[in-house]
């Protein structure tokens, strides 16, 4: 029954996770309000944060979990992609807490985490919930990526399509700028949706070979629309705001599982999962799930909490890898992009 500390660190949040036998036992999370009046994450103010926070995140952890030092078995951490400051802070404590207590260290990929947070065990009214069988799809969204990943088992997974320029999360980000939202957009575009009307308005969807994404013409589609129409009526965004945001959430939305449903087709794989940021967006929930029962298809979200990110999922992630004897060096570095 390993227990694992979890560490990550790789944008805005610092986050500590305790895992034993798979079981998460704490997840803590501190954000960082400083860079809501810079309207995006400054790297460098978030890695002043993240030398600030990440001492108390970790004790506050443990004590969560009730678990000491002495009782952890294994050290894991984002080592990519992200912020290089960030990382840098968290994969040096990792490194460190490891040589002080002579246990292994693990390396994780940011974006294998995500996925692998739908093996998070969790419950929902005191019923334990099912997760994925393998093989599995998932489609991971967020602020810097959009991918679909074929997922062979816990440390073999590959993706079969992505983004070609930019990700539905910054493209909701944008969008929300474009409408003048403070930062972050992403959840006030999700928010003024559900109470407008998605077929109001009308953006194209591109048409892109394969199972691969884009995002910039949806983009420049939204900016040339609100330009044209607040030329001619400066109150436009104010007085259409809710209907705005719905439509521009169906049809990122509709861009995202369209591809989905054809990469479904294409490989005859029933179980579909959805993870990253985004997928805490309640339009894609909603018709992520109804797309699975309209193809009989088997669909799973990660709890809320495990959608953004967080140390539960590098902890759960870390979990296999430790099962595996997948260990890192102390020469191991953090790097700003991460290879599969």
């Amino acid at each position: 029954m390993p227990t694992i500390l979890a560490i990550e660190s790789s944008c805005d949040e610092t986050a500590c996770s305790i895992c034993r036998d798979g079981v998460i036992l704490s997840n803590i999370i501190a954000n960082q309000a400083v860079h809501e009046q810079y309207g995006g994450v400054v790297p460098e103010l978030a890695s002043r944060a993240h030398m600030q926070n990440i001492v108390p995140v970790v004790d506050k952890a443990l004590k969560s979990a009730g678990v000491s030092l002495q009782q952890i078995d294994a050290i894991a951490f984002t080592k990519a992609p992200g912020l290089i400051g960030s990382l840098l802070v968290g994969a040096q404590f990792a490194k460190s807490l490891s040589l002080a207590l002579d246990i292994p260290l693990i390396a994780v990929h940011h974006m294998q985490a995500h996925v692998l947070a739908n093996l998070i065990p969790s419950f929902r009214d005191g019923h334990p919930q099912p997760t994925p069988t393998f093989p599995f799809l998932c489609l991971t969204v967020s602020g810097g990526h959009t991918q679909i990943v074929l997922c062979e088992s816990p440390l073999k997974m590959m993706p079969i399509g992505q983004t070609i320029d930019d990700a539905a999360g910054e493209a909701f980000d944008k969008s929300a700028k474009l409408l003048g939202l403070p930062y972050p957009g992403g959840p006030l575009i999700d928010k003024h949706a559900r109470k407008g009307d998605p077929e109001r308005f009308s953006f194209p969807e591109p048409q892109i070979p394969g199972l691969d994404f884009s995002f910039s013409g949806v983009k420049t589609a939204i900016l040339y629309f609100l330009r044209e129409h607040s030329a001619t009526d400066t109150r436009f965004v104010e007085d259409n705001l809710a209907d705005i945001c719905a439509s521009i959430q169906r049809r990122i939305v509709s861009i995202l599982l369209n591809k989905f449903k054809k990469a479904a087709v294409q490989t005859g794989i029933k179980d579909l999962c959805i993870a990253g940021g985004v997928s805490a967006n309640s339009g894609l929930r909603e018709a992520f799930l109804q797309m699975g029962q309209d193809q009989h298809w088997n669909t799973f979200i990660p709890p809320f909490e495990y959608c953004t990110d967080n140390a539960a999922m590098i902890a759960i992630t870390g979990y296999y890898k430790y099962l595996a004897g997948d260990f890192a060096g102390l020469s191991e570095s953090a790097s700003a992009r991460g290879e599969w």
